[in-house]
């Protein structure tokens, strides 16, 4: 059956389901909680991230800064819950579904396991069988894939439990607007966006060249951490870029960032 989305105007009027907004750290959704948190101050909005363990130091100070000016908790949420595995200093969610689930194989533009295992089964299991409306920080300027193909939405879930609502679309909010809310807030974007065009994990594989070579100067520590993961625990080579290792990628002529298209990567991840 196809997922209907609710207009907002409806969805925080049923106080018989549960109001979820999932938080990348990126400048849509973050800008669409203090939105929410300013146009329906009565709605009892729960704000969620879904933690990788691989998120950017900045993303992190970014969600405390957040909190702050939301005056509610940011819920974290991660995969150890959903597999009832217990957090262990040094080992990453993504590193026990990485080398537990999927043998040390790394996520790839054709096998986005990544998404689906660190990101949308955890707030699937997070949101267990209560009805519910999960907001979706699609902006009313953007031309993602899901609103070209025959009017389907982009979700972050399928279950009919899950009922998506998308207030920027809804209320014309564009890119402006955006970061019109975040300077109002005192917030303003989160600093990454200096080197980097988008939210998710550091050794994110839909990463340009430029950003891989600003992750070796803003964080020489984790560029190093992403190189380890090419070589598996069985000794077989991997690569985040097909066709390149990290240090080919470190070595070439610096690249200029290039603004990302509204069609790239995955929202869930990225807004």
């Amino acid at each position: 059956m196809a997922i209907v989305p609710t207009h907002v105007d409806d969805s925080v009027t049923d106080r018989t389901a549960r109001q979820v907004v999932p938080l990348s750290g990126g400048k849509d959704s973050s800008a669409l909680a203090v939105y929410l948190t300013r146009q329906y101050p009565d709605v009892p909005f729960e704000f969620v991230t879904t933690d990788t363990g691989a998120e950017l130091p900045e993303t992190y100070e970014f969600f405390e800064r957040l909190q702050h000016v939301l005056g509610r908790e940011i819920v974290r949420i991660t995969a150890l819950e959903m597999l009832k595995v217990p957090e262990r200093h040094g080992r990453s969610p993504f590193d026990v579904i990485l080398y537990d689930h999927f043998s040390g194989f790394l996520p790839s533009p054709r096998s986005r396991w990544c998404t689906r295992m660190l990101k949308i089964h955890p707030f699937e299991n997070y949101i267990g069988g209560n009805r519910a409306y999960s907001y979706i920080a699609i902006r009313a300027d953007e031309n993602r894939e899901g609103y070209l193909n025959k009017g389907k939405p982009v979700l972050i879930s399928e279950e009919p439990n899950i009922t998506p609502v998308y207030p920027f679309k809804d209320n014309g909010v564009t890119i402006d607007d955006v970061m019109q809310i975040l300077d109002d807030s005192g917030l303003g974007a989160p600093t990454y966006y200096d080197w980097r065009s988008r939210s998710g994990c550091y050794f994110c594989f839909f990463q340009q060249q430029a950003e891989w070579q600003g992750l070796k100067e803003h964080h020489p520590d984790l560029f190093e951490k992403a190189k380890e993961y090419e070589t598996g625990k069985n000794g077989r080579k991997f690569s985040w870029c097909e066709g390149k290792s990290l240090d080919q990628i470190a070595a070439l002529p610096r690249k200029k960032l290039k603004q990302k298209s509204d069609e790239d990567g995955c929202a869930i991840c990225h807004l």
